[in-house]
């Protein structure tokens, strides 16, 4: 059930006689294909990046619905299916590592025609997908100041100062552009009540193409393989109604932190505890939404994470990401100003976006089960389906997953020829 409906038959191309220069604030995932339609729209563009690279890292993510549609209009649909993680399974296992039940995961992703694939895997191609085109990036610096009038005038952590006619933040959920033009993250944060750490360790198991999870109320322990190699992908995730940190958390006390709380649990928890402690890419964070009323003020906007974070328990982030970056670049290109480029894009976003951030209830309840009743539920649930069965998506996951017919500004390219 499509939630808007979008026919763009008299999309007309707005664009100066002199391109417009854009500036956009990270390069993941929604900053790369932002600046590849913008680009694409006769837009002068460039990408402000705080790593010395593209952003990325190994870990799967899944690309669903209309976000399909724009890798094939990049013309990167192809490559990214061969990018595919052929996960076979997802299995939930006891103390003991018993087996509860299992999910097919092939099975479950071809139903709805949905990739899982290395985060870094993406952003490398949509990277390359902009390479050669004009595009210019700054790798290894960021915004420090901005302010606005006729202009965006920007101050970048290098010290060099540029004017811009719009920026775009497309910097994640602790989006720096957002917090100098809306204000403290805390304002738009909200927090879901758990945290999560995840970092590289040895693949004790032998795992292969596959994903194992144990949890007790409050607490769960993932290792996910994505190949057959001889590391795994660790996820220690746990519920705490408070948030143990704010932005950026001090590892060191992080480490503490989650060795107490996960001291007493079974399977092979106490090894992945001491990986922890050695791992030298541990990430940790919250897992919160981001909630705005609205995603832009005068000349600068936000897209993906930066505006609309859905958490990881919904599985959309990726694919809000993408949709978002493509329809944001499409109004930029088919209305005269900022202001009503971007007032279109947030009406034909925002329900979809709502939809999908409305996903973070069932996510959260097979994830990670808060209570001894609600695990318990969770593994009856488990255990009660054929041996490795599958899980259709719901009804509520199949309405968000297709709550925008995208709309097709394929048409204006033709005017900036």
């Amino acid at each position: 059930m499509n939630l808007i409906s979008d026919p763009t038959s008299a999309l007309t191309l707005h664009r100066p006689t002199k391109p417009q220069t854009v500036l956009i604030s990270g390069a993941s995932i929604a900053g790369p294909v932002l600046a590849y339609w913008l680009n694409k729209f006769g837009f002068d563009v460039t990408v402000v990046e705080r790593s010395g690279g593209p952003r990325g890292s190994g870990y799967p993510i899944d690309v669903r619905g209309p976000a399909l549609t724009v890798l094939k209009h990049m013309g990167l649909l192809d490559e990214v299916r061969q990018q595919r993680l052929h996960t076979r399974r997802l299995s939930f296992v006891d103390d003991q590592g018993a087996l509860i039940g299992a999910l097919k995961m092939d099975d479950a992703e071809s139903e709805g025609h949905d990739i899982e694939l290395p985060r870094g895997a993406l952003t490398s191609l949509l990277y390359r997908q902009t390479l050669g085109t004009g595009v210019h990036y700054r790798f290894n610096d960021s915004i420090e100041t901005l302010q606005q009038d006729d202009v965006v005038s920007v101050t970048f952590q290098s010290g060099e100062p540029e004017h811009f006619d719009l920026v775009i933040g497309a910097d994640g959920m602790h989006s720096h552009t957002r917090e100098l033009t809306f204000g403290p993250e805390m304002d738009f944060s909200h927090y879901l009540g758990y945290c999560f750490n995840g970092f590289s360790m040895t693949n004790l198991l032998h795992l292969s193409y596959e994903a194992i999870t144990h949890a007790s109320p409050g607490r769960t322990a993932v290792q996910f393989a994505v190949d057959d190699s001889d590391s795994v992908h660790a996820f220690l995730v746990y519920a705490s109604e408070e948030p143990p940190f704010t932005r950026t958390p001090d590892l060191s006390l992080q480490r503490n932190l989650v060795a107490r709380l996960f001291e007493n649990e079974g399977w092979i928890v106490p090894q992945m505890l001491q990986d922890l402690q050695n791992a030298d890419d541990l990430y940790a964070d919250v897992v919160a939404q981001i909630r705005m009323p609205a995603w832009s003020k005068g000349r600068v906007v936000l897209v993906g994470d930066a505006a609309y974070a859905p958490s990881f328990l919904t599985g959309q982030g990726t694919s809000l990401a993408m949709v978002g970056a493509y329809v944001l670049a499409g109004e930029l290109a088919s209305h005269p100003d900022v202001q009503s480029a971007c007032v279109a894009y947030e009406e034909k976003m925002r329900p979809y976006v709502d939809a999908n951030q409305a996903l973070v209830d069932g996510g959260s309840s097979l994830l990670v089960p808060r209570t001894a009743e609600a695990l318990k539920a969770r593994n009856q649930m488990i255990a009660g389906m054929d041996r490795e069965g599958t899980q259709p998506a719901t009804e509520a996951q199949r309405r968000a997953y297709t709550a925008l017919t995208l709309p097709d500004y394929q048409s204006l390219l033709h005017s900036t020829c």
